[in-house]
């Protein structure tokens, strides 16, 4: 077994319960899945539970990531946002930034979740035409000093790149490394371009190494390694940082068998860069 990380900042955590039919009406049936086993992820997920499922880890932080639906996830940072003290966490939030018929809109979004003193930036929360929102939407974000969270597979991040390169002062986090759909060489090649176009950016575009037990079905350090260190390789230490993406990554095991991966994949690098994937970069990311 591979030695631990002294401590960990969770970089991406969904607090959340299924009861709440409005916010989140994708969990109130667990879908039909070839692997995994989805009514671990169709479960209440509180702070208790995450607590209790990573007590033999060190993790010092967590933040939590937008996921109820559309407009929803704006009033759910702020409500984990006030919950958090007397709850434990999240130590940061990433809220949403649903679709709206004007920039003027978004930005009321935006500063009814800059109400919030754990709010960070946001993720996409509904489908856009490309894989981002508005350009007006991204300078309003970059102006208020708030990062924002790109959500594309693997086909749309060369475009994503393109999009981006003009948001020189925009803080981006690649969500769940790329967020490949399969481990097939196609999709591995179109990948691999986009990576290294996003890395291309420069420091400001960071990775977060996460979610990847979907689209591999797997939690072993064989499947992950490639997606990993090709990933670390390109951005470096420094712009790289772990996540669970619990509990959706639950449906394929245990976030003691997840971590080992994480542990293993990292195994021969020195403690300070392994210090920086696991828990540092995430707090200089997103302040907490």
């Amino acid at each position: 077994m591979t030695d631990r990380p002294a401590r960990i900042v969770d970089a991406h955590v969904h607090l959340w319960d299924p009861a709440r039919t409005d916010w989140y009406p994708y969990l109130a049936v667990p879908q039909a899945a070839p692997t995994g086993d989805p009514s671990r992820m169709s479960r209440l997920f509180d702070v208790a539970t995450y607590r209790s499922e990573t007590a033999g880890w060190q993790v010092d932080k967590f933040v939590n990531v937008a996921a109820a639906t559309g407009g929803h996830s704006v009033e759910e940072t702020i409500e984990l946002d006030r919950e958090a003290p007397a709850r434990g966490g999240p130590d940061a939030i990433v809220g949403g930034i649903p679709p709206t018929e004007s920039v003027a809109e978004a930005v009321g979004l935006l500063d009814r979740q800059m109400t919030a003193s754990r709010f960070r930036g946001v993720r996409p929360m509904g489908r856009y035409e490309g894989p981002l929102p508005d350009a007006g939407v991204l300078l309003e974000l970059q102006e208020r000093h708030l990062l924002f969270e790109l959500m594309a597979h693997p086909d749309r991040l060369r475009l994503a790149a393109e999009q981006l390169a003009r948001f020189d002062r925009l803080v981006v986090v690649v969500e769940h490394a790329g967020w490949p759909r399969s481990d097939s060489d196609e999709e591995r090649a179109l990948w691999k371009d986009g990576i290294d176009a996003l890395s291309d950016l420069g420091d400001r575009v960071v990775c977060k190494l996460s979610g990847l037990a979907m689209p591999l079905a797997s939690m072993s350090v064989d499947a992950f390694a490639p997606w990993l260190e090709y990933a670390i390789e390109a951005f470096g230490v420094d712009r790289c940082m772990f996540a669970s993406n619990f509990p959706v990554d639950s449906m394929y095991g245990t976030f003691d068998e997840l971590f080992e991966v994480f542990s293993g994949v990292t195994a021969g690098l020195d403690a300070e860069s392994r210090l920086k994937l696991f828990a540092g970069n995430a707090e200089t990311v997103y302040r907490c």
